[in-house]
């Protein structure tokens, strides 16, 4: 087939993929089914990887499934929406209470928790605000800071009050909840929407409220974002308060206490679940007590304080074809396995993770052997079970390269200091970008979203623009020759233009940005926080290579040996050395900024040491961040107060002393909280 036929063939693959699209989002018609239509996807997406001057901006690959509406305004989270983590077992149960309990310094034989449970439905999430009783505004998730405005089609719906009386209502109140289709009016529908989430979603969104009023949408209450004036502490009082105040709530609510109990009523739930008349996908515990959850409060985008427990994973039997290594960008070697496709849970799966060499060992997995392969959620597909009975009497062991597949250096496995054990994963041994898997993936790292999202740049440009020679190291980008990229098959003028002003427009960056850009192991995004908030500017990071005080990083809260002993390594290396040198006489690199403290403990750095009385040192932690406070790890003339409690590392103590630094207990320090133990 010529250039021109595959061009011409895609190009109606695409206007087909797009005109149902537009039908089953905007018009809500699905003229294709499920299936048929993710067939289509997948031929759209075969053909750009085989064919690479291929690549269209309405391609699937470059959309997302649903767009926010032009036709809603956006509008910003008062409290922000957010995600849950999720558990699959009763061992993620068991994790997740004892991490409440360390945080809260709490023994489990003298504290129960006391956990509301509630099935999670498989719908889709709204808030609506109330002021003086009246529902004055209606909000989509959106991405969890801000949402659509879709008052008008949430009024549609009869389950929500659009005025409510109560005189113990409060002042104002953000109420939140799912808007969801019953599984029996689903059925009326006759196949014009794929399932009833999807449904929901879009009837949600039209574009004209009538046009949701006529769909059967219904809305379960469950928590609260924003609220003035409400004098309620404990989730199950608040979702009998607002069955009071005309809310429909879930009937299968329940107040439970311990782990084993949780799953009992988890089991219990799952036998129900085709009883019942909506989908749900698990259930979500949520600490009971709301003073608990304040003093829990969040960790990066989800609470600590609740958790969602999906139910069972879907499962198929298939077959091992191959297994391939793929090298990550800090050199680890991850095996995958190439399996005959198999749909599992509507989606049809080709490889799944074998995680690492001794996984493989312990269940004795090798080729051509028939396997259970498990997929929970968006979880990546892994083998669970090989059935020994179908295995081949001359089948033998897969053997782990010893050598890198890409660089042909040696692969090892480094030995952890601080769990005296030899680490899971094999590791090619060159470091920087002396390994072309690894560079590849480095940069398909620098230029990725967290990073410097640069627009238009993916993993398939890295790999295309690579393989032309064009990059080789971060700094290549920025030096692109775009008239050479111009001629390239599927490129032009404008194209070309694009990608320089995206790539020019990145220029200017966050030092903490830029720290994680580099793909140093063991620092993500938080811990590059931590060390650009230390350092406060790029010169300070590059002196590191030249005085060797990587010593001084340990004085940072959260930074260890691990990180610190991957920053040496990094900087011994000469490439990294002379990729850091270039970019920053290339780049604006922003120092960072020192956000001005006004707390109670401003420009003050604490340093704890023994065992607290009621009070877990993450919470003090905790406490000292929210009043403006610092934290560090060694102390030093940088310290101010060092807190004791019981049993205290005698050498800090000491040190404390002879450098003159301020020793208080724990009364002490709560007295200048204003808060008494």
């Amino acid at each position: 087939m010529t250039k021109d036929l595959i061009k011409k063939n895609y190009q109606k693959k695409i206007k087909l993929f797009n005109y149902y699209n537009k039908k089953y989002y905007d018009e809500n018609i699905s003229e294709i089914t499920d299936s048929n239509f993710d067939q289509l996807k997948k031929e759209i997406i075969k053909l750009e990887e085989k064919h690479l001057f291929l690549k269209s901006k309405n391609s699937p690959t470059s959309s997302v499934g649903f767009k926010p509406s032009r036709n809603f305004k956006k509008v910003p989270h008062r409290v922000p929406m957010l995600s849950l983590s999720n558990a699959f077992s009763e061992e993620d149960l068991t994790n997740f209470e004892k991490k409440i309990l360390n945080y809260l310094n709490k023994k489990k034989e003298n504290f129960e928790i006391e956990y509301s449970a509630e099935p999670k439905i498989d719908g889709i999430s709204a808030s609506l605000t109330y002021k003086n009783g009246k529902l004055t505004l209606g909000l989509s998730r959106g991405d969890g800071k801000e949402g659509e405005d879709i008052t008008a089609n949430l009024k549609t719906i009869e389950d929500i009050p659009k005025t409510i009386s109560a005189s113990d209502f409060p002042d104002e109140i953000e109420v939140r909840g799912e808007v969801y289709i019953r599984n029996s009016d689903f059925i009326k529908f006759d196949g014009k929407f794929a399932n009833p989430r999807n449904a929901a979603s879009g009837s949600l969104r039209q574009k004209n409220f009538e046009d949701t009023k006529k769909i059967p949408l219904k809305f379960i209450a469950y928590t609260f974002g924003y609220e003035k004036g409400m004098k309620i502490d404990v989730q199950s009082d608040f979702l009998k308060k607002l069955k009071e105040w005309g809310f429909k709530i879930n009937p299968l609510n329940k107040i439970i206490i311990g782990t084993k109990n949780l799953m009992k009523n988890y089991y219990n739930i799952e036998k129900k679940r085709k009883e019942i008349d909506f989908d749900i996908d698990g259930i979500v515990y949520k600490i009971n007590n709301f003073d608990i959850q304040k003093r829990l409060g969040n960790v990066s985008n989800a609470p600590r304080w609740a958790i969602a427990h999906k139910f069972s994973a879907n499962s198929g039997i298939s077959k091992i074809i191959d297994i391939d290594i793929q090298i990550g960008r800090t050199g680890a070697l991850t095996p995958v396995a190439k399996i005959q496709p198999v749909s599992i849970g509507g989606v049809v799966v080709s490889n799944a993770t074998l995680h690492n060499e001794d996984e493989i060992k312990r269940k004795d997995i090798r080729l051509d052997d028939e396997v259970v392969v498990e997929r929970a959620g968006d979880v990546i597909p892994h083998i669970i079970l090989v059935n020994l009975s179908k295995r081949k009497k001359n089948s033998k062991r897969f053997i782990f390269p010893t050598k890198c597949p890409s660089c042909k250096s040696n692969t090892v496995k480094e030995f952890n200091v601080i769990t005296k054990k030899e680490d899971a994963v094999r590791r090619c041994s060159s470091e920087g970008y002396e390994c072309e898997k690894v560079s590849i993936e480095k940069i398909k790292h620098f230029v990725s979203k967290e990073a410097f999202n640069i627009d238009g740049f993916g993993k398939k440009i890295v790999e295309k623009f690579w393989k032309l020679k064009f990059v080789r190291f971060p700094q290549d980008i920025f030096n692109l020759d775009f008239n050479k990229i111009e001629k390239l098959d599927g490129w032009g003028k404008q194209s070309a233009n694009n990608l320089s002003y995206s790539i020019n427009e990145k220029k200017n960056i966050s030092l903490e940005k830029f720290i994680y850009s580099l793909g140093i192991r063991h620092i993500g995004l938080e811990n590059a926080k931590l060390i650009s908030k230390y350092l406060k500017s790029s010169t300070n990071f590059l002196l590191l290579s030249k005085n060797k005080n990587f010593a001084d990083l340990s004085n940072i809260d959260g930074i260890g040996e691990t990180q610190i002993t991957s920053i040496k390594n990094f900087f011994l290396n000469e490439t990294n050395l002379v990729v850091i040198n270039k970019l920053v006489n290339i780049l604006e690199i922003k120092d960072t900024i020192q956000v001005k403290k006004d707390g109670l403990l401003a420009y003050k750095t604490f340093m704890l040491t023994g065992k607290l009385e009621g009070i877990s040192r993450a919470e003090a932690k905790s406490l000292i961040e929210k009043n403006s406070g610092s934290i560090v790890s060694n102390v030093s003339k940088k310290l101010d107060y060092l807190i004791i409690g019981e049993k205290p590392t005698k050498r800090k103590v000491e040190t404390a002393y002879e450098l003159k630094i301020k020793i208080i207990n724990q009364n002490e320090f709560l007295k200048m909280l204003n808060m008494t133990s």
